[in-house]
């Protein structure tokens, strides 16, 4: 059935920075039709069920689909049950993504699975997602399209270690070999990134004349459970709430940043390249 709300989907919305931002869009006036699309279909019920707890007068509606990036038959599925209940999407936030980097480190994955893993969950996955969604996306009258990306998949600031968090993933290693293995070992997820920030400028170039405002979010550095290290020790590091997260991601469904399209964008400024 059609809807007068704003149709939203949002990938790996039950936890994160994805939780976060439907959080956000929730605690709003504006009403919104928010599809939570995760792995895990009753991992999406019982995050719908905490938000119904929290924010009990949202004018929002709520309902999950599964979503799991590295299955088409998955994403196909989600597409046609969005498409047969909507008939449009206004607002497509591919959140979702992983990293396996310490599983390389851990011996848990070799180097290929690891990095395959990576981006074709983050950038792969991804595009088959948006490629599939996009005929519903140009049905929308201000059809928006946003890729999570991270801060740390500029190529501009490898060359800096000027503050705490550049220092720990740009400082060099002593010389000889193996490296060390301790630390944060970001490799695959910081090189399937800087991908999805490419991924972004394709879309931007080919719908350019259709419409569709696109972004890459680049949230900032936020304690969330990505990549196995857990949130109390990011917090330790500097991280901030992922809830900074979710506000930003509020803020561009809502046009605040709709004069930086096709840019990486932070909360307060460009991302460079």
């Amino acid at each position: 059935m059609a809807s007068d709300k704003t149709i939203i989907l949002i990938t790996g919305g039950n936890t994160g920075i994805g939780l976060e931002a439907v959080k956000a869009l929730c605690k709003t006036d504006t009403p919104y039709e928010i599809i939570i699309g995760c792995r895990t279909v009753s991992k999406g019920e019982a995050a719908i069920e905490s938000l119904k707890k929290e924010i009990p007068q949202s004018p929002s509606t709520l309902s999950v689909v599964q979503v799991d990036l590295e299955s088409d038959s998955s994403l196909e599925k989600a597409v046609e049950t969005i498409s047969s209940k909507y008939g449009r999407l206004d607002v497509l936030i591919n959140n979702g993504g992983a990293s396996f980097d310490a599983d390389i480190r851990d011996g848990k994955m070799t180097l290929r699975e690891g990095f395959n893993a990576t981006w074709n969950t983050n950038v792969a996955g991804t595009q088959v997602l948006t490629t599939l969604a996009m005929p519903l996306l140009l049905k929308s009258a201000d059809p928006r399209l946003m890729f999570v990306t991270s801060g740390t998949s500029t190529l501009t600031e490898t060359e800096r270690s000027d503050n705490p968090n550049l220092a720990r993933i740009n400082t060099s290693p002593p010389a000889g070999w193996p490296k060390p293995s301790g630390g944060m070992q970001l490799t695959a997820y910081r090189s399937s990134k800087t991908g999805l920030n490419m991924l972004m400028r394709e879309w931007h170039r080919i719908l350019v004349n259709d419409g569709v405002k696109i972004w890459c979010i680049s949230p900032g550095f936020l304690a969330t459970g990505l990549g196995g290290i857990g949130a109390e020790k990011l917090k330790q590091m500097g991280a901030r709430d992922p809830s900074l997260g979710g506000i930003f991601i509020k803020d561009v469904v809502q046009g605040k940043r709709d004069q930086d399209v096709g840019k990486v964008i932070r909360v307060n400024m460009i991302q460079p390249w």
